[in-house]
């Protein structure tokens, strides 16, 4: 029986179905066995170029078919790949790529200016491997991607393969310096089940040789279309497992998110699964339906997945009523906390936002380690335990603080804040890290920005907080409204809030925006979100 790895997995799917296609990108299509033979090549690089066992390997291109050959490639090889925020400046590339010992980068060739006035602090990366892209040329200290010649000789190195070889998953630094979160392979197959797939009827691997014949076995293979960067968590898990059930990973080609040519690569290709993250990436999905009724043919869509953002009640009633036969699926979960809750709407069976089914080995807990009772409408901080991540990379105190023991077991706590109903639903209400302080009351920005976008005219809402010189910190919100509507009044706007909310909670000021600091992810920036507020707003004290 060979080990839990990525690349033993997907080697055995590829020899059961080298002709099925593994990626779709626009025109672009990678075949189950090219996909295979070019992460052979880039491997055999690797280990040519002295790479040794868990060397950390950069990926550093928008959403592509490269993207997911450098992780192919890095598995094979026992060694360590990673995102890299492809919208960062050279400061932040260099203070990465030295935190995670990068050793090898493959780059869209469009980002050497980036690179170049740092390159000089990474002693450590013994191969630039760029892609080149509409003319972009490459760089005479890098190799062209497009050099590097596929094999179909199998890449194993000579210390193998193990379930404990690694992924990182480095966090936004928007609440602080990025972080690498270290995940083992095995623990994260064993998170997902080893590939099971309730909605299908498909159970778990029993082996990671299985794989090829369980996927050609299928009556119908997934087709998943991921529509956030696979540098976010979301996006890269999502596509994994997608590879992991033999499907076919589709993604929109490189650009700004255009929720039209979403929908017609959706009906082209037959897909079977959308993944988003929440609000950011659904409101325009509808907004698009809603304007184009009957256009495209959804009929083979049967679930939509989001994690990493809040995602509307509202929405989803809007979503279903195009796609009746669709189940929505609702992950809490984080880069070091996966499967914290879920929140499952299909036709007719309505939810809440923010409402969360507590996961299987999950709990609340106060600052002080106590553990939330159920019913109690005491505020915790949400906590997993199981399969977790080994810790951040070279940070044991921040791993201690967000992996603490507790009740003799290890748990993870990102820092996510909430209530839990006697039946063991979740009331979302924000990470405590952007929680603002008002009169010695404790707001949670996501908590204002859902009552915000249940306002009929609100499409998108960021909350904040500025100094008070009475109350500490006084809430500010930005919004952007729907098309076509006109500015309400901001009275009558925080009125809908305090119709929603406790009056405290209220916005004091808001401002209208065209549209609110977001990253490609769909997570917002709270750190452009405050800077905008103070310039609007910093001079009001009072």
């Amino acid at each position: 029986m060979s080990v839990w790895s990525y690349a033993n997995i997907w080697e055995s799917v590829a020899d059961a179905m080298p002709g099925e296609p593994a990626f779709i990108q626009g025109h672009t299509e990678l075949g189950w066995r090219d996909f295979d033979a070019a992460a052979n090549g880039l491997a055999a690089m690797f280990l040519e170029d002295g790479l040794e066992r868990r060397a950390k390997v950069a990926v550093y291109t928008q959403n592509c078919a490269e993207y997911l050959t450098a992780y192919f490639a890095a598995f094979k090889a026992g060694m360590v790949p990673f995102n890299v925020n492809y919208r960062y400046g050279s400061a932040e590339i260099a203070y990465l790529l030295d935190n995670a010992d990068a050793e090898a980068v493959v780059f869209e060739a469009g980002y050497a200016p980036v690179i170049a006035p740092v390159r000089a602090q990474l002693p450590l990366v013994k191969r630039w491997i760029a892609i080149a892209r509409s003319g972009e040329p490459v760089p005479e200290w890098a190799t062209a991607h497009a050099s590097i010649t596929p094999s179909n000789r199998r890449v194993v190195a000579p210390w193998g393969r193990s379930g404990d070889d690694m992924m990182f998953i480095y966090t936004g630094g928007t609440t602080g310096m990025p972080k690498g979160v270290m995940w083992r392979q095995g623990d994260l197959l064993a998170r997902g089940n080893y590939g099971a797939n309730p909605l299908t009827g498909v159970g778990p691997l029993a082996s990671a040789d299985e794989a090829g014949a369980r996927a050609k076995a299928l009556p119908v293979r997934p087709k998943a279309v991921i529509a956030p960067p696979l540098m976010h968590g979301t996006g890269m898990l999502t596509a994994m497992a997608t590879l992991t059930a033999g499907g076919t990973v589709i993604l929109l080609p490189q650009g700004h998110f255009d929720p039209a040519a979403l929908w017609d690569l959706a009906a082209h290709h037959g897909a079977s699964r959308l993944t988003i993250v929440g609000q950011p990436f659904a409101q325009p999905l509808l907004e698009t339906l809603d304007a184009n009724p009957g256009r495209w043919d959804l009929s083979a869509m049967v679930a939509i997945t989001s994690s990493g953002a809040m995602w509307s009640r509202e929405n989803k009633l809007g979503l279903l009523r195009h796609m009746p036969q669709v189940m929505l699926s609702d992950a809490f979960s984080s880069s070091e906390a996966l499967g914290l809750g879920t929140s499952i709407m299909t036709a007719g069976a309505e939810i809440g936002t923010a409402k969360f089914a507590l996961g299987p080995d999950c709990a609340l807990f106060t600052e002080d380690g106590r553990r939330v009772v159920p019913g109690s409408s005491e505020r915790g901080r949400v906590a997993v335990s199981g399969q977790l991540p080994v810790g951040y990379y070279k940070d044991p105190v921040k791993s201690a603080a967000t992996f603490p023991e507790i009740e003799g077991r290890r748990w993870s706590i990102p820092g996510d804040w909430a209530e839990v109903a006697a039946d063991g639903t979740l009331t979302l209400l924000g990470r405590g890290s952007q929680c603002i302080n008002t009169g010695g009351e404790k707001v949670f920005p996501e908590e204002v920005e859902e009552a915000l976008k249940r306002h009929p005219g609100v499409r998108d809402a960021a909350v904040t907080g500025l100094p008070d010189t009475r109350f500490g910190e006084r809430v500010v919100a930005l919004v952007d409204l729907m098309a076509g509507v006109q500015p309400p009044e901001a009275g009558a706007l925080i009125d809908h809030v305090k119709a929603l909310l406790a009056h405290y909670k209220a916005p004091r000021h808001i401002l209208i925006v065209d549209s609110v600091a977001r990253a490609p992810n769909g997570k917002l920036d709270y750190k452009t979100v405050k800077a905008r507020a103070m310039a609007a707003f910093g001079d009001r004290a009072a």
